[in-house]
């Protein structure tokens, strides 16, 4: 009998390759997502697909009560880092209470191990190369809700017994990704610009450094880890090994989609300057060696971003502080 895997935010980016990962290794899948930065069409059909909020407390309760779910890979995030200084309320609820809600159903209804995707966000600045022992110093309200989950699931570990695996992702573009979103993901916002004929925005001198991750080498490693008795209860970066300038990034796309190099520099906003990890303790435990390099990655994202079209960027209506509000997201 084939086990059964619940997969939140599995119509968004990275949920929707780990669906097919885990599908094509023979488990059953159960997507929940709210279709807020997902959609729909990601979705693969061998996959069971439920509606709805990890806020919603009572209906993640009735999707336990209603499966035997074995496994649990919790995606779903509201991951703009910037803007989650000034939607903390909302950035909190969603990405602190409800991966408790998740958590306490899973305690509940015996699941064998919950994997959580974190981020390097949890390091905060200065602490290059990001390494799994350094000790977390989140700066922004999107980093300090990833690290209360996963200091919540040690502790769930040791009162309850429930297995876990972090996995701290970093910078990580294909195809599914939402091209569309202005506040986040910038590989996808600089594919979007230029296939509207935009200048690509560039937040600062454009010198900052991340080292972008193909989901071709991560979506893999994510649906296994399950299979790897020696992940459970432990912490991973995985992701690129090599950082480039977001000035050299823009070099790529547009060499790649064979436009321009049209760009426009904003006034900088708060964020990490240089972030790039060591990746040595998922290469020993995964044996995981990443494959893919920036211009192939970003070739197969255009390739599949021609095919779907441009998206219009959807506004975010609920902002709870103003002050200090970079003026490319005011409306």
């Amino acid at each position: 009998m084939k086990q059964t895997c619940l997969i939140t935010g599995g119509a968004g980016f990275i949920g929707a390759h780990v669906t097919r990962e885990l599908i094509k290794n023979g488990y059953k899948t159960i997507v929940l997502d709210d279709l807020s930065g997902g959609f729909e069409e990601n979705i693969p059909k061998e996959a069971k697909f439920v509606k709805g909020t990890i806020t919603d407390h009572e209906l993640i309760n009735r999707i336990f009560e209603d499966n035997s779910i074995s496994y649990v890979f919790h995606f779903a995030a509201y991951a703009a880092e910037g803007l989650s200084h000034f939607i903390k309320r909302f950035n909190y609820c969603n990405n602190l209470i409800g991966s408790v809600n998740l958590i306490n159903a899973a305690v509940n209804h015996g699941v064998k191990c919950f994997v959580f995707t974190s981020s390097i966000a949890v390091y905060g600045t200065n602490q290059l190369p990001m390494k799994e022992s350094t000790v977390p110093q989140p700066e922004d309200p999107y980093g300090i809700a990833k690290y209360a989950v996963e200091l919540d699931l040690k502790e769930s570990k040791k009162m309850f017994g429930l297995n876990h695996i972090i996995f701290r992702p970093h910078n990580v573009y294909g195809e599914y990704q939402n091209i569309g979103d202005k506040y986040r993901n910038v590989i996808g916002i600089f594919i979007n610009n230029l296939m509207q004929d935009k200048p690509m925005t560039i937040f600062g001198d454009g010198e900052q450094t991340r080292a972008f991750s193909y989901i071709g080498d991560v979506a893999p490693i994510l649906a296994r880890s399950i299979e790897v008795p020696e992940a459970y209860n432990d912490v991973f970066n995985i992701g690129a090994d090599t950082p480039y300038t977001i000035n050299h990034l823009a070099e790529v796309v547009a060499k790649v989609m064979n436009k321009p190099l049209n760009k426009i520099h904003l006034e900088s906003r708060d964020e990490v300057m240089h972030a790039y990890a060591d990746h040595e303790k998922a290469k020993n435990v995964f044996r995981y060696e990443p494959k893919f390099d920036l211009e192939y990655g970003i070739r197969r994202q255009v390739e599949w971003a021609l095919k779907v079209g441009s998206k219009k960027s959807a506004e975010f209506n609920n902002i709870e502080v103003e002050k200090n509000l970079p003026a490319s997201w005011r409306r």
